[in-house]
Parts: structure tokens; sequence; C-alpha cells
């Protein structure tokens, strides 16, 4: 008898919109993939100092959303979209970034928006505030958009690296690891430094490899030393 001894788990909505995007995405967009390891031990190390001297809570995500944000401006057609034509590409004024929540309702993506007017301090706090809607099941409709890159981990769960789905509402999503510690030769000696897998999956039809090798490159030369903890 056909399904005799399972389980049937009705999809909730909110699974069913992420299967439809994601399938959506897969058959419409051919991602091209690219991962780099990056040396994060200034910003571990700087970051608290940097809570303390400013009065202000910066996780380590923090910097991710800001970083990605600097690097969207430098690298604008990171952000575009293809006109319904399909003749175009349209590239946005506003610079939004989205990251990846694991709530009680399931995966949800929260923007924060019109990031080229943000500093660190202000992205920290407005992401702090979407963290905690997503965790209450408290995020509207307009939290969900605006969307031009988005950021996702599994660094909690010991993964070191792994690629994402492109979502259809951006042109790239960046994927981090676990923080890994690695020696390395350093000044005629070894020492043991913070190294951490980035991982880019972006829209080929929008950008060549090249383009978004910079653009991740600009990205990890950021977080490797942060202007902001210069003085940390």
């Amino acid at each position: 008898m056909p399904g005799a001894g399972k389980n049937s788990l009705p999809l909730t909505r909110i699974q069913k919109l992420i299967g439809h995007y994601m399938l959506e995405s897969k058959r419409t967009k051919p991602n091209g993939y690219l991962r780099v390891r990056a040396d994060l031990t200034r910003l571990v190390q700087g970051r608290k100092a940097y809570c303390r001297r400013t009065g202000s809570r910066v996780t380590t995500n923090d910097f991710f959303i800001y970083t990605i944000a600097q690097s969207l401006l430098r690298f604008p057609l990171m952000a575009a979209a293809i006109d319904q034509g399909g003749e175009a590409l349209i590239v946005p004024e506003d610079v939004g970034v989205g990251f990846a929540v694991a709530a009680p309702q399931g995966l949800v993506v929260p923007v924060i928006k019109h990031m080229q007017n943000k500093g660190l301090a202000e992205t920290a706090l407005e992401s702090e505030t979407l963290l905690k809607k997503s965790r209450a099941n408290k995020l509207v409709p307009e939290d969900f958009d605006g969307a031009t890159m988005v950021l996702t981990g599994l660094g909690m769960y010991g993964i070191d690296y792994f690629y994402a789905v492109s979502p259809l509402s951006a042109a790239g999503i960046v994927s981090i690891g676990n923080f890994e510690d690695v020696t390395v030769p350093m000044d005629g000696g070894f020492t043991v430094r913070k190294m951490m897998y980035i991982g880019l999956a972006f829209d080929q039809r929008l950008i060549d490899e090249f383009y978004a090798a910079q653009f991740l490159r600009h990205m990890t030369a950021y977080l490797e030393n942060p202007p902001e903890l210069s003085s940390f």
C-alpha cells in the first residue's frame, strides 16, 4: 500500500515559499562560485576592544554585513539586476544587505536598507533590531524588501565552508563558515591565526568571474584590516 508506515508532514507556508524561490533561482540563474580563505585574526582581536571603547555592540556578523555593503559601493554591478526585457542591467541606487536567520517559524532573510548612508555602529543596531523581530515572529513584509546581496553563515554548527543558492531577488549571496585556528609561517617562525572560508555565489548573466573575484578580494582585504579597528 503506497505511503504505508510513513508520516505525512505538511509543508508550512514559509517552506513552500522558500522551495518555490530556490527552485526558480536554480532554473533561471546560472550561478558562478568562488571561495577564498581570509585571515580574520585582527578582526577577532580588535572587535571586543572596539565595542568597549565605542560603547556599541558589534558582532562579527555585523562586520560582514557592513563590509558587503562597502564592497557593493565599490563594485556596483554586484548589486545589479536584468530588466524585464532582458536588454539592460539595472543598478540600484540603494544598497540593501539581507542576512539569513534561523527563526522559530523557519528561515527568514530580513534586510538592512539604505546602507550607503549607514556606518558600522548603525548597521549593528539595525541588525540587532531585525534579529529580535525575526526570533519573535514580528517581521513585516517591508523587512524583507530591497536585498541587493545576502549573507548566510553556518559556522555556529561547525561547518567549515559551503555554497548557498543565490536568491531570486539578489545578484549574489555570501556564505561564511567556522573560524579555524591555523598554524602559518610568519617572521621566520610560526604563529596561529584565525582563518575563515568565505564563499560567493553570483549570477553569471550579470557578472563575470573576474569582476566577482575583485569584489570578493575587496571584501576579504577589508575584513582582514578593518579601518574601524585601526586604532585598536
